[in-house]
Parts: C-alpha cells; sequence; structure tokens
C-alpha cells in the first residue's frame, strides 16, 4: 500500500518506519529541511530502542524515504497519516493549527481518493474539522478517520509491532476495509482491531492517558500518606495491585508524571470537559496532585542537606522523563534542578540519553557528566530521578568512596531501605521510612 505520514516526530517516525517494515511504501514527509536532511542519511532525531535499524533497513530497501514536499507525498499516496504536533494553546486546549494547515494541504494534492487518518492526539470534532478543510479544497471522494496512537515512549516500535489493540474511528465501510488490511500484519496473533465511531475514538486515546495519570498521582499520594503514618508504600502497592480488579500496572510512586503525553492530554481533556459544560473534578485534582509531587524530590534534597542548598554540590542521576527516551519535556528533573539551583546549589547531572538534551534547555547552569560516576565526585547528595537499568544496581562502596556524604534521595524507589542503611548511608525514598 502506498502510504504517506505527514510529520516526522515521535509518532509520525515510528508510524512510517513500522508500516514499511510490513512491506508498504512510505513517504515521511515534515516542513523541517534540517531534520530531513538528517533523516536521508540515517540520523534519528530522537531516541528510541529499535527504531534506528528499522529506518535503515526500510530505506535501503527502498521502502521508506523522506521529503519536504508534502503535496507530493500526498499525491503519491493513497493513505495518509496525519501526525504533527498539538502543543496545548495558553488554556490547555490543543492547538490545532498544524494539523488544519495539513489537511488544506491535502485538499490541494488530492489528486484521486484517498484515506486520511489523524494520528496526532486531537480534541473530539478534530476529524470533522479535517474533514471540512479538506472539502474545501477539493471535490475528490475521500474518508476521513480517526487512529489515536497509544505507543510508549522507550516501548514504541514494540507496542507498534505487537499492539494489544487498534482503535480506529470511522464512518465508512470502504475506510474499515482499506484500515483492516493495513493494519492486518500487526494483529496476527489476535489482539483486536477496534472500529468504532470518530468521536469515540477522539476521546478513548485522551481517556486512557488521564487514567494512567490518575493511577500515578493518587500512588504518590499515597505514598506521602504512608510517610506521615509509618507505612511502607512498596508493600501498599502489592497489596491493592494483587486485587483483580486494580492490577499492578502505573503503582509505583515516583516524582511525578512528564512527558510529552500525559501533562499536555490531562489538560486537553479538562479543557474539552470545561467547554462542554462538564466538571472534571478528578482530573483537576489529578493535576494539581502532579504539580505538588514534582516539587517533592526537592524539598527531601534540601531536608536531606540541614534545611539549605547553599553551596552545596547535588548529583542527579536521570533527567529523561522515564527511562528508555532522551525526552525530558516536563521530565520531574527540571523542576528539582531548578529547586536546587534557587537554592544555590551547584549541580551536576548524567542520563545515558538525555544530556544533550540537559544542555539546550540548562546550558551552563549546571554540569555535565559523561559517566554516572562522574557525577558524584565531591557531591554532598546523590538524587535519583530517572529508573534508567544501569542505576538499578550500582555499585554503592564506590558511591560512598565519591561522595562527601553519604546521603542518597531515591525519587524511584530502587532500593532497599535496609540495605542502604547496612551500608551506612542516609536514604530517603518516597512512601518509606527514611533510614
Amino acid at each position: 500500500m502506498k502510504v504517506a505520514v505527514i510529520g516526522t516526530g515521535y509518532v509520525g517516525l515510528v508510524v512510517g518506519a513500522c508500516l514499511a517494515e510490513t512491506g508498504n511504501d512510505v513517504i515521511c514527509a515534515d516542513v523541517d529541511e534540517k531534520k530531513i536532511e538528517g533523516l536521508k542519511h540515517n540520523q534519528i532525531p530522537i531516541y528510541e530502542r529499535g527504531l534506528e535499524p528499522l529506518v535503515k533497513s526500510n530505506q535501503a530497501e527502498g521502502r521508506l524515504t523522506f521529503t519536504t514536499d508534502v503535496g507530493q507525498a500526498v499525491e503519491a499516496s493513497d493513505v495518509v497519516f496525519v501526525a504533527v504536533g498539538t502543543p496545548p494553546d495558553e488554556d490547555g486546549s490543543a492547538d490545532l493549527q498544524h494539523v488544519l494547515e495539513v489537511a488544506r494541504t491535502i485538499g490541494d494534492h488530492m489528486n484521486k481518493p484517498k484515506v486520511v487518518i489523524t494520528k496526532s492526539t486531537v480534541p473530539v470534532g478534530t476529524a470533522d474539522k479535517v474533514r471540512e478543510a479538506i472539502a474545501a479544497r477539493t471535490s475528490e471522494e475521500f474518508h476521513v478517520c480517526s487512529n489515536p496512537e497509544f505507543l510508549k515512549e522507550g516501548a514504541a516500535v514494540g507496542d507498534f509491532m505487537k499492539p494489544d489493540r487498534v482503535i480506529i474511528g470511522v464512518d465508512s465501510g470502504q475506510a474499515i476495509q482499506i484500515l483492516r488490511e493495513l493494519y492486518a500484519p500487526f494483529v496476527r496473533t489476535g489482539n483486536p482491531i477496534m472500529f468504532m465511531d470518530i468521536p469515540s475514538a477522539e476521546l478513548t486515546k485522551y481517556a486512557a492517558n488521564a487514567m494512567l495519570a490518575t493511577r500515578i498521582s493518587f500512588m504518590n499520594q499515597i505514598a506521602e500518606l504512608c510517610e506521615e503514618v509509618g507505612a511502607d508504600v512498596t508493600l501498599v502497592r502489592k497489596g491493592i495491585g494483587s486485587d483483580a480488579r486494580i492490577g499492578p500496572a502505573f503503582l509505583f510512586p515516583g516524582p511525578g508524571y512528564g512527558g510529552s503525553c500525559f501533562p499536555k492530554d490531562v489538560r486537553a481533556l479538562i479543557s474539552t470537559a470545561d467547554q462542554c459544560g462538564v466538571l472534571l473534578d478528578v482530573l483537576k485534582a489529578v493535576e494539581a496532585a502532579n504539580a505538588r509531587q514534582k516539587q517533592k524530590l526537592g524539598e527531601k534534597v534540601v531536608g536531606a542537606l540541614d534545611g539549605t542548598a547553599e553551596g552545596k554540590a547535588v548529583a542527579v542521576w536521570g533527567l529523561a522523563f522515564k527511562a528508555g527516551t532522551d525526552d525530558m519535556r516536563e521530565s520531574p528533573a527540571i523542576d528539582l534542578i531548578e529547586t536546587l539551583l534557587g537554592g544555590g546549589a551547584r549541580v551536576r547531572v548524567h542520563d545515558p540519553q538525555a544530556l544533550g538534551t540537559a544542555q539546550v534547555l540548562f546550558g551552563d547552569r549546571i554540569e555535565y557528566a559523561t559517566h554516572m560516576y562522574d557525577a558524584l565526585d565531591g557531591a554532598d547528595a546523590l538524587v535519583i530521578v530517572t529508573e534508567w537499568l544501569e542505576f538499578r544496581n550500582p555499585n554503592f562502596e564506590r558511591i560512598r568512596q565519591c561522595l562527601r556524604q553519604p546521603i542518597v534521595v531515591d525519587g524511584r524507589n530502587l532500593y532497599d531501605p535496609e540495605r542502604m542503611r547496612a551500608m551506612g548511608f542516609k536514604y530517603l525514598s518516597i512512601g518509606r521510612k527514611e533510614v
């Protein structure tokens, strides 16, 4: 099948590479000339495990190409995915200007019947706006569908190749037939393609992310209560997670959720509800709880340093909002570092993938360590923000030797408190007793 993917960000690039891997002829188009030129030379602008080999192999086989000519990509394709950004407006609603600009371009280059699929995360009613924008510029037959993505950063290729479900909002039988054929290679093990009306598909994406964000914030607040009453959040998590009605996923306390999806999508869903006169009190509380949680890690560090960060050196392990990515959008590490710098601390950081991203954000305000232990030399405390695998079982003796004070503040509960006590560390974590 001939496919165009408009937008080569995190979603578009994964979609394009994975569809090419299953034999489709895919053109990925973007107006960013520098990005497209890099992609033509297999320079991947994001870190996502497994993505680079797919781009390289499918370019070599001629199934995947890149262009800045969006119109040409549309004309050459039967199926067009719209995967451009939908950043939040000041009121939290999704900004659709890029989506609608692409829709107008599609209309201008509609040289034969096509299926147009909104892959970007968009609010209910966007497909109607896309349809109107295209129809105003063409008399050709076309179908607009909603196909929200459920890709976890750090595992996006696996999520696309082996999805637990595919959600598609459609309004025509012809579109169902085409998309069933396109997605058939990815659901051979029986996981469902769920066809539904377009508004339901558009809302499903926001509802899913809002539910996951709610679980995270709920568990973070339970962790705070655990600290006050002397309970252990790890045991509480296991206790409630064993209930089949609840399950264990997304019950790990931490420094707050971040990234490109949860914060933006929670705000957008609240905005949509406000416009409809529906009061989503639960999600407003979730958003407020997450904002408070992002401040708590910095407060723990300052408390561990006898109430002041002035003149202290602090090492930070982990900058990305989660392991497996270089994405620092709304990462808790940003709030932590700003708190420490505001308190007069000197901050030295390490992350396996996100150092380049951090340099863009912080410049020379902080120091950067290529190796994890280099960040520790002479530091008064170590703070763990991201749960990278290499942080899970480090050389604790080396950590003690490098630190000026044996203080570890663990935002991911990676270590056993009693083990840390036995090794002589002052150890603070989330929802567990300080040792």
